[in-house]
């Protein structure tokens, strides 16, 4: 169970060996890109160039079912785009009239525009995870407990609670089986599953509660907060900075492409999609300014 969990674990990739704050630029100028594009062939490069970084930083199967989850969530945007939209010229099918939602004319320009959108949800929800599972989120966290220490804290703590809760769930899970009659099934199942693990985590949170106190958490302001806080700052590895090469890069090359047209998609009311040469010029530079950090492995044992 715990192996199908999106959460952080240090392991040896260069993605894992860059600091939080870089590794977070870079994922920002992904889904900053992702948005900007509206080129099919540039979302689908992004897509691939996505799903490369996570094997590159050795997160490639939890990835994959993040992309299943993904999914599961893209369907329906067309499908609900496909029968709410009344904008294309090029109807496919005819359902007459429905009503309040007026003609029902299925049209291939909703359809393409759905895929377009569905394309970017999967692109956001990839990124998010592979940020999730190869950026330290405790050493973002130390980057804003200056301005709330007492937030900063509490984020640790509750990202930490997840695989904890992981293993009670799955303990727990284990011995309602091994009882004479077996687990309740259904529904009764898991809401006493539930239950337990709930349970379990309050009394968790009174003991760490507590042992924060004995440590001097509820004192005064500026008491035992200073320790920590100090040392010497790490200078920029070679990761760092090509992944901030990267992270300009795939900035760069989507405001390009969207201003100067190269990446320009239109589908209402009619599809207009051009697939120049500088379309597929744009799509390789995107695929080579995400990958080229992950070619430099040297110096990222965890």
């Amino acid at each position: 169970m715990i192996g199908t969990l999106l959460f952080y674990r240090r392991i040896a990739s260069p993605l894992h060996a860059t600091r939080a704050s870089v590794g977070a630029a870079w994922a920002l100028s992904l889904t900053a890109a992702a948005l900007i594009l509206y080129h099919p062939i540039c979302l689908l490069a992004l897509l691939g160039a996505v799903l490369c970084c996570g094997w590159g930083a050795g997160v490639g199967p939890r990835l994959a079912r993040s992309l299943r989850t993904a999914t599961i969530v893209a369907l329906p945007i067309v499908l609900v785009n496909v029968l709410v939209s009344r904008q294309g010229l090029t109807v496919f099918a005819r359902l007459g009239d429905l009503g309040p939602f007026g003609q029902g004319d299925l049209t291939v320009e909703a359809v393409a525009y759905g895929g377009v959108i569905a394309l970017k949800v999967t692109l956001l929800i990839l990124i998010t995870a592979l940020a999730g599972l190869a950026v330290d989120p405790d050493e973002m966290l130390r980057m804003f407990r200056r301005l709330s220490f007492r937030s900063a804290l509490t984020a640790t703590l509750a990202t930490r609670m997840i695989p904890v809760l992981s293993v009670d769930s799955q303990r727990l899970a284990e011995a309602q089986r091994t009882r004479p009659g077996g687990a309740p099934g259904g529904a009764r199942g898991r809401v006493a599953l539930l239950s337990a693990v709930v349970g379990g985590s309050l009394d968790r949170a009174m003991d760490v509660a507590a042992t924060l106190e004995v440590r001097g958490f509820a004192a005064p302001r500026g008491a035992g907060r200073g320790r920590g806080r100090g040392g010497p700052r790490r200078s920029l590895s070679r990761h760092d900075i090509a992944f901030a090469a990267s992270a300009a890069a795939v900035l760069a090359l989507a405001i390009v492409g969207r201003l100067t047209g190269v990446a320009a998609f239109s589908c209402y009311p009619r599809i207009e999609m051009p697939a120049a040469a500088g379309t597929l010029a744009l799509s390789v530079a995107l695929i080579a300014a995400t990958l080229l950090p992950f070619c430099d492995r040297r110096g990222i044992d965890p």
